[in-house]
């Protein structure tokens, strides 16, 4: 692995480069937040920034995406033949982009690319895709990465990783898409100490104050937990309004519908919550979860349960605090981890003295 010293001087005229080859995607302010969007000729990624308020999950998993398209004119010969619709799958950059974002994408990859099933779509924008990371010197308060095996300077999910210095970048060239999108950009001038990555690595982990409580979850019952009284509670003040679901970088929820138009039709895949009364309704009428407390359950459950019995890799979840600092009723993820976690320690306990 590369380190290379990027001189400010060189960074606009290196992105300048990287658009023979790349369609650039990168942080934007608007009014108050920044938001990933693809990047004009001449403009430059805002790095002035914390975390986007919204997840660049979009990036590989748009929040309304047209699959197919169909005709119902009898008179065309590809009359009622559904077919993929055109995408534009040509190389892209994400320049800016955080590590515990580029992580929770790691995390969601596991669903959408199984040894039974591969998303094309979802698969094909993430493998046209080359991650630039941004390494997090100042992380929010509410942010807990080092608790979620991830953390500022986590690499994993990245092709390069940038810290930012007061006049030059340092950039970690971590695979062959990295390496081929320095060259692009004429970065090559190699950083005679590599350490000093290490030393801001800890530095800035030194800065996560907040912390999630995990390690008794793998081992805990799952009807113990699922039976819990505590989820009454919490679920008390909850309004369903999907905040935490749409902020997260790791919930993957989709809804897909056709759409019609005289006689032509799309179909479309769409975000969807958990948290929506109407996500689970059957045909016949029926809900399994009819409850805002069962519906909750489940966000919390599939998140520090169901996931981490299924793949074996820790939670569903990398640390970032938007649903922390987003909820408008204030539940708290660290909180209901927390609760889990003491309910298998309690139990193993009870175990262990019986």
């Amino acid at each position: 692995m590369k380190v290379i010293k990027i001189e400010k001087s060189q960074w606009s005229p290196g992105l300048e480069k990287l658009r023979g080859a790349f369609r650039l995607i990168g942080p934007v302010k608007e009014k108050t937040w920044h938001d990933f969007q693809e990047l004009a000729a001449g403009q430059m990624p805002d790095l002035a920034f914390q975390n986007t308020r919204l997840s660049p999950k979009s990036l590989v998993f748009p929040q309304s995406e047209i699959m197919l398209d169909y005709s119902l004119d009898k008179k065309d010969p590809d009359c009622n033949i559904p077919k993929m619709a055109e995408k534009d799958y040509s190389p892209r950059a994400v320049i800016g982009i955080r590590p515990c974002d580029a992580k929770a994408l790691a995390l969601v990859k596991m669903n959408f690319d199984t040894d039974e099933y591969q998303d094309p779509y979802w698969l094909n924008l993430y493998n046209a895709t080359t991650f630039v990371g941004l390494a997090c010197d100042a992380p929010c308060s509410t942010c807990f990465c080092t608790s979620t095996g991830c953390g500022p300077y986590h690499e994993e999910g990245l092709d390069v990783l940038l810290a930012e210095r007061e006049d030059h970048f340092v950039a970690k060239v971590l695979t062959d898409k990295g390496a081929r999108l320095m060259d692009s950009a004429g970065w090559s001038t190699a950083l005679p100490d590599a350490a000093v990555l290490d030393q801001a690595k800890s530095a800035a982990e030194g800065k996560i104050v907040s912390k999630i409580e995990t390690d008794g979850l793998a081992a805990a019952d799952t009807m113990a937990l699922h039976g819990a009284d505590f989820w009454e509670d919490i679920s008390f003040a909850c309004i369903n309004c999907g905040t935490c679901t749409f902020s997260c970088p790791t919930c993957w929820c989709f809804d897909i519908q056709d759409e019609t138009y005289g006689k032509k039709g799309v179909r479309m895949r769409n975000w969807d919550s958990c948290m929506f009364p109407i996500f689970t309704v059957h045909t016949t009428g029926h809900n399994p979860r009819d409850t805002k407390l069962a519906r909750l359950r489940q966000r919390f459950m599939h998140k520090l349960k169901y996931f981490v019995d299924k793949y074996d890799k820790g939670i569903m979840c990398v640390g970032c605090g938007r649903c922390v600092r987003q909820c408008p009723v204030n539940i708290d993820i660290r909180n209901i981890s927390k609760l889990m976690n003491n309910l298998a320690s309690e139990a193993r306990c009870a175990v262990q003295g019986s």
